[in-house]
């Protein structure tokens, strides 16, 4: 069990403006050998009356059935997480949604990509390429081919030891000009030094499109 968790989760209630729609996915390393992408449904970002910044995970299932857009202002139950080391998103099992406000912005249909968000068999066919974390903050941050990702490191095989961080990916198209993939990021392993993903596992995830796609 992770040695850093809430005692127990709560249900709260919660209504913002939709910011941002991003794939939730969970990522899974091994030194050099593995990078698995794992998708598990979408993020919300949202900004409450207050001001006040917060996510919400919910599954394919209700992004497909409310098709939420940038703009659109809902409502909802969900419940506090866990393992906060674990899990990016703020709230978890999402539910009584409600769309109080259907947005009347003009979506992008370029990047940033904001118009209507693909299905979860879309993203696992592209595959990801690592993703500044500058730009996910900025440029990025709206557009449905970017995430920040649940990573679990796996430290010790034999004892099936584990480590968390989060860690930022694109889906989009090779040509985008705001593109940049950041520093290396190093992959830790017992007893030795950390390992490099210079971008070389980009390369296998995503050997599947051409430039343009």
């Amino acid at each position: 069990m992770s040695r850093i968790a809430v005692e127990e989760s709560k249900k709260i209630q919660w209504s913002g403006e939709l910011v941002s729609i991003q794939p939730r996915t969970r990522v899974w390393r091994y030194l050099l050998d593995n990078r698995t992408h794992y998708h598990l449904g979408f993020t919300l970002f949202f900004l409450s009356e207050e001001g006040n910044s917060f996510s919400v995970a919910i599954s394919e299932k209700q992004q497909m059935k409310y098709e939420f857009s940038i703009g659109d202002v809902i409502q909802g139950s969900a419940w506090t997480k866990l393992y906060p080391e674990r899990e990016f998103a703020d709230y978890y099992r999402a539910g009584a949604l409600k769309i109080l406000k259907k947005s009347e912005k003009v979506m992008d249909t370029q990047c940033p990509w904001t118009g209507s968000v693909p299905e979860m068999a879309v993203y696992e066919e592209r595959g990801a390429r690592m993703l500044s974390k500058s730009l996910w903050k900025g440029t990025c941050f709206r557009c449905y081919y970017a995430t920040m990702s649940n990573v679990e490191i796996q430290w010790d095989f034999d004892r099936d030891i584990k480590k968390y961080r989060f860690e930022s990916f694109c889906y989009g198209p090779k040509s985008c000009k705001y593109y940049k993939p950041g520093p290396a990021r190093s992959v830790p392993y017992k007893d030795r030094g950390p390992a490099l993903d210079i971008g070389w596992l980009d390369d296998l995830c995503t050997q599947s499109r051409d430039w343009e796609e």
